[in-house]
């Protein structure tokens, strides 16, 4: 599949969608399905901005009704229902346990009383009822919690996705396979404005240069937390996104470390945050914060690290973390609506809008807000809208109940356990691969047998196959070695995000790919230069020691340094 813009491109779509994050996935994916011709471009790999810096969680929307937005946690329950039944190995039921506290601005009454109305909302479509925990059994089953000022808990359920960077994938999978054109790595210029009328984008492509032109009868920006962006200097608009940050980081398990996600109240804001295992590790997060700076350059600071630290150290008081503690840290820009004079963020709307510029710009629309969790909903809407400015008669989406690739099967469990039974690698190996690629796992095994040398192992820490990499180039629209190991096998991922494997999978490139050695030098170190927004410890000690890291046998069979800058 060819990632880029050709020049000269002429057709007319029914849909071009900016933007290759989960919205945008999503949208293409709907509309597809509903049979529309479309096109989305990024200027980058699907899902690498904003959907790679959530928390990973699908939330049923417990957080909302202190809005008493309603209509949000009753969408949020409805999609997070949908998502277990649709990508069973993405999405896993997730309790939490809510420890209530002397001087917390939510008193455990209301938070009882929220989680009975949460219970009700969700009848019939939860994982269990919430229960309350008093104080005996908190200290006896959560033993290393602070019990200063404590006042008992509540326990209940949610979701997780792990790996939100694979949902995105299938969703692109998904997407093309329907028949929608991905096209990454091509930036858009411009808007082609005709008059009153938007008729498509002016494009570039991002690794050589070429400019082109996408004919479009409706274009739709979908860039999240850059929709302002887009529309600059061509659409005359009030500002639409009032975004606000927010950062998590990434330990190894500490003294203390619970074995169930804790949702706590900050002592120093009231903020809710969560600190959770997550593979083996666990994160730490989240920040909410204005934001007015380069939304190209958002790193987490030192001081809501800080923050972080400094609040779960006071509720695991045994913790002890310090920043030297952190393996790696991210954060993003919620792609939240503008609200001027708002000074609490939380009270900004998590949910979204679907904006028709028309009559004065016909044929656009901009989405505004959106969630990991309503990406699906948001896209129905989206779609409803599109074919309302293309004149055609509804018709019924189908993605309700479309599972995702990775669950084309009518009896998940009944898969895993043949998986599990027949696979020759090793069981901790054959459940990641399941939990990656759900039923497509079958797929990297028959690539790893056609060729001994893709059965190897490339990554130490997760035992991922060189066949995963040809995978992600040939099948799953990977073009970087970051999208590779940031977005497809994920070891970029792990304690030292991928740095020690990623000559490693440079070099299976350079044997089955078609990568000189040349490139496979320069892309890793692209790739440790994009690591740095993440601030990863392992970048930072190796720097400490003078110059680039050593990164082993070096590409093609050479020994060097992926040179970083």
């Amino acid at each position: 599949m060819s990632h880029h813009v050709p020049t000269g491109e002429n057709d007319v779509v029914d849909l071009a969608v900016i933007g290759a994050g989960i919205n945008g996935l999503a949208i293409a994916r709907d509309a597809a399905a509903r049979g529309l011709r479309v096109v989305v471009v990024d200027r980058a790999d699907v899902g690498s901005g904003t959907s790679s810096t959530s928390s990973r969680l699908i939330h049923g929307g417990l957080k909302y009704l202190e809005r008493y937005d309603f209509a949000l946690v009753h969408e949020s329950i409805r999609e997070r229902h949908l998502l277990f039944r649709t990508a069973p190995h993405l999405v896993r039921d997730y309790p939490m346990l809510i420890p209530f506290y002397k001087g917390n601005t939510r008193p455990g009454t209301l938070i009882r009383l929220g989680l009975l109305a949460f219970d009700l909302l969700a009848l019939g479509r939860g994982r269990g009822l919430s229960r309350t925990v008093p104080v005996r059994t908190v200290a006896r089953e959560w033993p290393t919690l602070s019990r200063d000022g404590l006042r008992g808990a509540a326990l209940f359920h949610d979701a997780q996705v792990p790996w939100a960077e694979r949902l995105c994938v299938e969703l692109f999978l998904d997407a093309r396979h329907l028949g929608a054109r991905v096209l990454t790595y091509t930036s858009v210029t411009g808007l082609v404005v005709e008059g009153d009328r938007v008729a498509g984008l002016r494009t570039e492509d991002v690794r050589t240069g070429a400019r082109g032109e996408i004919r479009a009868a409706v274009t739709v920006n979908a860039a999240g937390p850059w929709i302002d962006r887009v529309l600059d200097g061509q659409i005359q608009s009030r500002r639409l996104n009032g975004g606000t940050k927010g950062s998590h980081v990434v330990l190894d398990p500490f003294p203390g470390a619970p074995g169930t996600c804790i949702f706590f109240e900050a002592a120093a804001d009231g903020r809710p945050i969560f600190v959770f295992p997550w593979q083996g590790r666990y994160v730490l997060g989240s920040t909410d914060l204005t934001y007015e700076g380069d939304l190209d350059e958002v790193v987490a600071s030192d001081a809501e690290i800080e923050y972080l630290l400094a609040e779960t150290n006071r509720i695991f008081p045994g913790a002890g973390l310090t920043p030297a503690d952190v393996l790696w840290s991210v954060a993003g820009i919620r792609p939240l609506p503008y609200a001027s004079g708002v000074s609490d963020n939380a009270k900004i709307s998590r949910g979204h809008t679907v904006l028709d510029h028309g009559p004065a710009y016909r044929g656009l629309l901009t989405v505004i807000g959106g969630k990991l969790t309503t990406h699906r909903a948001l896209a129905e809407d989206v779609t409803d809208a599109a074919l309302r400015v293309l004149g055609r008669r509804p018709r019924p989406c189908v993605t309700r109940a479309r599972p995702l690739p990775g669950a084309e099967t009518s009896a998940w469990p009944e898969f895993v356990r043949d998986f599990l039974r027949d696979s020759p690698l090793d069981r901790a190996s054959s459940r990641r691969l399941l939990q990656l690629y759900g039923v497509r796992a079958r797929r990297v095994l028959e690539i790893a047998a056609g060729d001994p040398s893709l059965a190897e192992v490339v990554d130490k820490e997760t035992g991922a196959l060189a066949a995963e990499v040809v995978m992600a180039v040939r099948e799953e629209g990977a073009v970087t070695l970051a999208d590779v190991m940031l977005r497809r096998i994920l070891v970029g991922l792990n304690g030292d995000m991928g740095l020690d494997s990623a000559a490693t999978c440079a070099d299976v490139a350079v044997r089955h790919l078609g990568w000189d050695k040349e490139r496979a030098r320069s892309e890793v170190a692209a790739y440790e230069e994009e690591l740095r927004r993440h601030r990863p410890r392992a970048l930072a000690g190796a720097a400490g020691r003078g110059g680039g890291r050593r990164v082993g046998r070096g590409v093609g069979g050479s020994r060097g340094s992926g040179g970083t800058a």
